[in-house]
């Protein structure tokens, strides 16, 4: 009855949901109905970095209800949590990344980002990188540079150029006329695909040549996924902006943009109200950002991750695996084809493993598990992986 229900009541995302009926999820383990336990190797599509319920966040969650919920609208009332996690983020950060923005979600903080660059500097030009994504809002949705999931919605936001991430050739494309090159630091939907040869390095100089600001969206590989608390860390590369989101609140709905305090008082004046949101920085949430914060820098979690990296490494070994891409958690094996990752992703599934897809490289598999996940579960899913392509037959998909 209650996928009946599913189906019936609620807006269907794609042609065939995975269809799990959830019960309850705990460390790196979702639990249907029947009580089935499913090794989670895909933690919210990155969202839970710290896995399911990790008690802290749980704790400091319940301790905020208790206190006070909603009260007022973004920016005007000192909640503590929200102030508390401002302060400690900019304390992880360099020193012109100083000013947060809380907001509700990654694509929502992309929006903000493009209104302060806009604002910022006078222009309107936008440039971002084919094969990106940053979320499906129209103004998000207008720097994703795969034509065919946006066709259908267009007339999208005007003025907006593509370059080839990892190009040196196409930042000549980023003039006086630019406002802001939007970019992933690591690329997501297209494969994990990181950057190479000091690339974001000359996509800064590019920007400082020629007046523009550089927006980097770690909305995925953020909050330690790739062995730093933030991806440019390991680039030699700061943004202008910053936007940040997923697994930034272990798992409940969140995103915010970074920036100088100087920029981001554009949005406050010159209109009033320059970027309003009601329930962006809701103490609830951001209690849970703020445990989830703490929780990364005062333990070994995130130096942990590229050790936990070097494991998949070693033991994702198969014919049919041509490559694994990106870094730390966030891990893309390339099968030999679409039909091999199709099969992969939904015979785990039968198996007690879950697996996802990445939205525009059809080889690819995600692999992006919470950060808390032990090295013997990392072995077992492995295990998984690998009896799984043993026994695979071509148009073995059903």
């Amino acid at each position: 009855m209650q996928k009946e229900d599913f189906f019936t009541y609620q807006a269907q995302t794609s042609p065939h949901p995975l269809g799990m009926e959830v019960s309850r999820a705990k460390g790196s383990y979702i639990y249907d109905q029947e009580g089935h336990a499913h090794l989670d190797f895909v933690a919210g599509v990155s969202a839970c970095g710290l896995g399911h319920c990790h008690p802290r966040v749980v704790e400091a969650i319940k301790t905020q209800v208790d206190r006070y919920m909603h009260v007022m609208v973004y920016g005007e009332y000192v909640q503590q949590p929200a102030v508390e996690f401002a302060k400690l983020l900019a304390s992880q950060l360099p020193k012109k990344l100083e000013t947060t923005y809380l907001v509700n979600s990654g694509t929502e903080a992309i929006e903000g980002a493009l209104k302060l660059a806009r604002r910022h500097t006078g222009r309107s030009q936008i440039v971002a990188a084919n094969r990106s994504y940053h979320g499906n809002t129209t103004g998000s949705l207008s720097l994703m540079g795969f034509e065919e999931r946006k066709s259908a919605f267009r007339p999208l936001m005007p003025d907006v150029r593509f370059i080839n991430f990892n190009s040196e050739g196409d930042l000549e494309k980023v003039t006086e006329k630019t406002a802001a090159v939007v970019l992933e630091t690591i690329q997501g939907g297209a494969g994990f695909i990181l950057p190479q040869n000091d690339y974001l390095q000359k996509v800064r100089k590019r920007c400082d040549d020629v007046g523009a600001l550089l927006i980097l969206d770690e909305i995925q590989p953020g909050f330690g996924r790739t062995g730093k608390l933030f991806a440019f860390q390991h680039f030699n590369c700061v943004p202008d902006i910053l936007v940040i989101g997923k697994g930034m609140a272990s798992g409940l709905p969140v995103g915010a943009f970074v920036a100088s305090k100087d920029m981001m008082a554009n949005l406050k004046d010159h209109p009033k109200f320059g970027h309003i949101t009601t329930f962006g920085g809701n103490p609830v949430i951001a209690a849970a950002s703020l445990a989830t914060l703490r929780e990364l820098t005062e333990t070994e979690l995130i130096p942990q991750t590229l050790e936990k990296e070097k494991l998949f490494r070693k033991l994702l070994v198969h014919p049919l695996i041509k490559e694994i891409r990106g870094k730390g958690l966030m891990l893309a094996p390339i099968m030999e084809s679409k039909e091999v990752a199709d099969y992969l992703v939904l015979e785990a599934a039968k198996k007690g493993l879950i697996l996802f897809w990445l939205l525009f490289e059809t080889k690819a598999v995600r692999i992006s598990p919470p950060l808390t996940i032990s090295m013997k579960e990392i072995e077992e899913g492995c295990d998984i992986i690998i009896a799984l392509l043993n026994s695979y037959k071509p148009n073995a998909v059903n």
